[in-house]
């Protein structure tokens, strides 16, 4: 008798290596005509409408949606829709991406006359280039695969992993041509964690004004002591008259002092200090500072305005903010 666990884990094993199978054979058709479809979605003055039904419609719904995130206005329409009303979203400027492994979809195949008088491009994600489908369109991506992981060859396994990555191929090539940058990423995904982290500046989560721990070069140290404990940020910059920037001071430098049993109780700031700290723009971005005080295993960084002192920035509230 079989051994269904044994069986089960058999079963994943194989759909894995069928599926990875079939995204591996896709590395051989990225040619002039994948170039080719790149080459059109660049030069698209509107937006990129993905169509499909079924599986390949969910596939074509993640497709539509990292296009978008990744700078390429792109929505998904679903072809039944489009038979009943919804093709009036599509302009003369729009570039329509159809997918179907058949390329005999009913669905899909009956929105293309009103495509094709529309004069859009469009790039077919086929298994079947011969087609009605890939006879339709201006460039056809073969995405078909040489078998399904279903073991009854009925459900849409291998040629929807298929059809994602060579969509995910697309997506990638694209936003490099363009030359998509993380601050470009970071507009339109201005909500949680990422968007911090690529959004916030350094201004945005630093202490200034009144915040800001400082004492003079001839304080003593005492006294510096008390500023550290009091503005609780584990540091006290040291500044001239004119609010110049000298050095700071931070619980780092003390525990050192302790260590070598020097006595700096009653030394002037200047005689502790450290000159020349590590410091940021106060318009790098947040996660800058928590990378170089981490780099420098510190928690405090000097933030400048410029040559000017602006603030301080700690780790412990970028952390709070969730840039970690």
């Amino acid at each position: 008798m079989t051994d269904p666990r044994k069986a089960a884990i058999e079963q994943g094993m194989r759909t894995l290596r069928i599926e990875t199978a079939a995204v591996t054979a896709l590395i051989g058709r990225i040619d002039d005509t994948f170039a080719t479809a790149v080459d059109l979605l660049q030069e698209t003055t509107g937006k990129v409408v993905v169509t499909g039904m079924g599986k390949s419609g969910l596939i074509g719904q993640k497709i539509a949606a990292t296009m978008a995130s990744t700078g390429t206005p792109a929505i998904f329409l679903h072809p039944a829709d489009g038979l009943h009303g919804d093709l009036g979203i599509i302009t003369r400027d729009d570039l329509v991406i159809a997918i179907s492994n058949s390329g005999e979809t009913a669905e899909l195949l009956s929105i293309l006359p009103s495509l094709k008088r529309l004069a859009v491009p469009i790039i077919a994600l086929t298994g079947r280039a011969g087609s009605t489908l890939g006879r339709a369109a201006e460039v056809v991506l073969d995405i078909s695969v040489a078998e399904e992981a279903c073991p009854l060859g009925l459900a849409p396994t291998a040629s929807t992993t298929a059809t994602l990555a060579m969509g995910d191929a697309l997506a990638v090539a694209l936003l490099d041509r363009k030359g998509f940058r993380e601050e470009d990423f970071a507009l339109s995904h201005p909500g949680g964690a990422l968007g911090r982290r690529l959004l916030m500046r350094v201004k945005d989560g630093m202490h200034s004004g009144a915040e800001i721990p400082a004492v003079g070069p001839d304080t003593p140290m005492r006294e510096a002591i008390v500023e550290i404990t009091r503005k609780r940020l584990g540091i006290t910059t040291v500044v001239d008259a004119a609010g110049n920037l000298l050095g700071v001071i931070s619980d780092g430098d003390l525990r050192r002092r302790l260590e070598e049993g020097t006595d700096f109780m009653n030394q002037p700031a200047r005689a502790v200090m450290t000159a020349n700290p590590k410091s940021i723009s106060q318009d790098a971005l947040a996660a800058e500072a928590v990378v170089l005080m981490e780099r420098h295993a510190i928690t405090c960084l000097v933030v400048m305005d410029g040559g000017r002192l602006a603030g301080l920035v700690h780790l412990h509230d970028l952390l709070k903010m969730g840039l970690g």
